[in-house]
């Protein structure tokens, strides 16, 4: 097992995938008027690809298009002391393909935020990293 400087586990990129199809919510990072914004999605991962559904004209659709993003998902127990994040960082597309859209529609992937969204955006994870903490042991 690999630790990095701060004691904590370094995940494969096996493992990063893994978690990340674990959890339904994740921020994707992106930027707004030259600025850093942070929006928690819903999503769903396809292959290495991080699957996004929101609405057409919306400020995420707009500031997506053709950029680079990081996409960001966690899990932590609190009263544990545990948990894990996962980062992935990659350029973002929107999705225009008749065919690409029907194969998408068809992904588990059900909206929580109200209204219409069938406007999908993909993010290929071109470098993903992750970290774990472990519960320490007694004595440790």
């Amino acid at each position: 097992m690999q630790l990095d400087s701060s004691g904590l586990q370094v995940l494969s990129e096996q493992e990063c995938f893994l978690l990340l199809s674990s959890v339904p919510i994740g921020r994707i990072v992106f930027t707004d008027r030259a600025l850093p914004a942070v929006q928690p999605v819903n999503f769903c991962l396809d292959g290495r690809f991080i699957v996004i559904r929101t609405a057409t004209g919306s400020k995420l659709a707009a500031a997506t298009r053709h950029a680079v993003v990081a996409f960001e998902a966690d899990e932590f127990d609190a009263a544990m002391r545990t948990g894990w994040s996962v980062t992935a960082v990659g350029h973002a597309r929107e999705v225009s393909d008749a065919a690409e859209l029907d194969r998408l529609a068809r992904l588990p992937l059900t909206t929580w935020a109200p209204g219409n969204r069938d406007h999908y955006i993909v993010v290929e994870a071109e470098q993903i990293s992750g970290r774990r903490i472990a519960a320490v042991t007694a004595g440790a």
